[in-house]
């Protein structure tokens, strides 16, 4: 019996070891640069780290990132100056743009559209609105250069706080020497990707029996909730807006909401209407589009998806510059 057990356990080492090497051999694993927080109270990338993110049980989806001196993925540096014509895109892991090549970005596919521009990229995954109004504020004094400013905003999770705070908590759990272990054995990375330690995560967070699956981006309309509950959050988000306006002011001249009507709020869009509050909406050519707009096996844009959202934004920026 003995014995058994002995060569059972050198089995079950030996197979590991395979699988590890192939994982690591065939690159199934994704690559997450790390994070930190600057001396601005800014969350982003660690500079200078590039690499490949992968999406889906196989290399369904085989991306390079490559993160600046700023600490974004980028094809360029953001060197904004009063002689250049910038645009800042900025937003989640929708504008981060882990699931694309870097130098086939949504900001690359708008300079192509947009004659002499230069696009930065200030996407980061799990950004909201208080974050992307923090990071403006944070660096006026670029900003301030920069001639066009697009927020990206996915109404029913970006206005859920009126007010900034860095999150050096999450900082130093994905700092923490578990972490760490996970990411170095890459059979525990890809486990953790394709979902297979999902179940023992939710058991040691005490959160087994809850549902988690992620809800943002599985449909094109809002949530449907009863009127008043919904007038509710309607309400309170827009109180949340207002507030983020308050602490860190909003350039109309040169600041866009970039959204999807399909998952907006009437309400919200009124009140931008009513405050002046420019939006760029692509709903109507995700919609009339003959082509999926979005990976098959993540809700994040893909190419065709990019290609729209760099069209419209472009489109925008070109009517503004004609009529200026």
């Amino acid at each position: 019996m003995g014995k058994f057990i002995l060569k059972f356990g050198i089995y079950i080492v030996l197979i590991l070891i395979i699988v590890e090497v192939l994982v690591r051999v065939f690159h199934l694993y994704t690559e997450d640069p790390p994070r930190f927080i600057d001396e601005l109270g800014v969350e982003k990338r660690v500079p200078g780290h590039n690499g490949y993110a992968v999406t889906g049980n196989r290399n369904q989806n085989f991306s390079n990132f490559n993160i600046n001196e700023a600490g974004f993925n980028s094809h360029r540096e953001f060197e904004p100056t009063a002689n250049k014509f910038e645009i800042a895109l900025i937003g989640d892991s929708f504008i981060e743009g882990f699931h694309q090549d870097y130098y086939n970005s949504t900001g690359k596919k708008i300079e192509d559209r947009v004659e002499n521009s230069e696009v930065y990229e200030y996407g980061y995954a799990g950004y909201d609105l208080a974050n992307q109004m923090h990071l403006i504020d944070a660096y006026k004094e670029d900003f301030e250069l920069i001639d066009e400013i697009i927020i990206y905003l996915n109404y029913e999770s970006d206005l859920e706080r009126g007010k900034y705070e860095p999150n050096y908590g999450r900082i130093k759990m994905l700092n923490s020497t578990a972490f760490k272990i996970r990411d170095n054995i890459k059979i525990l990375a890809y486990g953790s990707k394709i979902g297979i330690l999902e179940p023992i995560k939710r058991m040691v967070s005490g959160k087994a029996f809850e549902d988690t699956k992620p809800k943002g981006y599985q449909t094109n309309e809002v949530e449907t909730v009863d009127d008043d509950k919904q007038k509710q959050i309607d309400l309170q988000r827009i109180a949340n807006f207002k507030s983020l306006i308050k602490l860190y002011g909003f350039n109309k001249n040169k600041t866009t909401i970039l959204l999807d009507s399909r998952k907006t709020s009437q309400r919200f869009l009124d009140f931008c209407r009513k405050n002046e509050i420019t939006y760029i909406d692509f709903a109507d050519n995700f919609k009339n589009s003959k082509k999926s707009t979005t990976l098959i096996y993540d809700w994040h844009w893909n190419n065709n998806g990019r290609e729209l959202v760099a069209k419209t934004i472009a489109d925008y920026i070109n009517k503004k510059r004609e009529l200026n």
